[in-house]
């Protein structure tokens, strides 16, 4: 169970950083087009924040939980 636990931690903490990338990525395509968000270059760095929080979570089960599941991430 602990190593589904930890595999599932990993793959929201990937799939959030995905989903942050992609957010950053419309932004910077058609910066015009996110009519609720007139200060662009703020929204980019929420975004990377939200990136760095999940990175953060990653780096965790990464470096100091995957004991408890060796060769589950």
């Amino acid at each position: 169970m602990k190593d589904k636990m930890l595999k599932v931690l990993a793959e929201h903490a990937k799939a959030n950083i995905n989903l942050h990338i992609t957010n950053i990525e419309v932004y910077l395509k058609n910066p015009a087009g996110i009519g609720e968000h007139s200060d662009i270059m703020e929204a980019v760095q929420a975004e990377m924040d939200k990136i760095a929080v999940h990175e953060d979570r990653l780096d965790i089960i990464n470096n100091y939980l995957d004991s408890y599941a060796v060769g589950a991430l």
